[in-house]
């Protein structure tokens, strides 16, 4: 018998004595046993033995050989380098329609808008807060002024946001003075009827347009302000007549209620 036979024989094996002999005489039956029979992935070894003075005795081998088998399986991806072969994702891959999925996709784009929006409107609205002006700050934003207490051809100084600021209460002959100049000859041409809300009351801001010096009031070659600093002349109208300041003293955003100036 060959190697594979005897373990095939081995495996499961099945012995039946049909007389009582001695273990010398089994030995001997089992060494005269023919070569396996294969049929049908099965053998069935069978052996007869001889007559001995003890009796006679047959002894029957049936096994099932084992077979050794390697699963092997199908790969999804590439055999190797050049292979066309493309991998499958189709059992992967949910059963829905293409409306279905347009649908989600909109959905999701429209509820990460929504989100992005809102956190774009808190963080501009946080920032304009923390820049916005504190509340002693918009307290000193506007300031009112009697102007009863200012008699005509007097000029006072109030404090407006940490600028001085003249309020000139002018005579009619300062008027008609600041509507008698040619505008074409100024320096930063301006009519007096653009500089004023009413004739008798001129309201500029008090910082020479040169270099943020404050002028000296009611002085100066044309009877309005002097800066001695480097010699910059002022109308009536704060027109700016003679000197190194390019333009003429700013105006101020101000309302005038009966006797009541609010500047700011």
């Amino acid at each position: 018998m060959s190697l594979a036979g005897k373990i095939a024989a081995s495996a499961t094996s099945t012995t039946r004595f049909t007389t009582g002999l001695t273990r010398a005489a089994v030995r001997a039956n089992s060494a005269a046993a023919v070569a396996p029979t294969v049929k049908a992935e099965k053998s069935t070894y069978r052996g007869k033995s001889t007559a001995f003075t003890a009796g006679t005795s047959t002894t029957s081998y049936t096994t099932s050989p084992t077979v050794f088998k390697q699963q092997r399986y199908m790969s999804g991806f590439a055999a190797g380098p050049g292979s066309e072969k493309i991998p499958s994702f189709a059992d992967y891959t949910k059963e829905r329609s293409a409306d279905s999925s347009r649908a989600f996709t909109y959905f999701m784009l429209g509820a990460s808008g929504a989100v992005l929006t809102s956190a774009a409107q808190s963080s501009v609205h946080g920032f304009l807060t923390n820049m916005a002006a504190s509340a002693d700050v918009l307290a000193m934003a506007k300031t009112e002024v009697d102007l009863s207490s200012i008699p005509v051809g007097k000029t006072v100084t109030i404090k407006w946001r940490g600028k001085p600021v003249f309020i000139k209460h002018r005579t009619q002959e300062e008027i008609d003075d600041a509507n008698s100049v040619n505008i074409q000859s100024l320096p930063d041409p301006q009519d007096d009827a653009s500089r004023v809300q009413m004739p008798e009351w001129l309201v500029v801001v008090g910082i020479c347009t040169h270099l943020g010096c404050v002028p000296t009031t009611d002085a100066g070659d044309y009877g309005g302000w002097y800066c001695p600093c480097h010699g910059s002349h002022y109308d009536v109208s704060g027109r700016i007549r003679k000197g190194p300041a390019p333009l003429n003293m700013e105006i101020p955003d101000y309302q005038i209620e009966g006797d009541k100036m609010t500047v700011g």
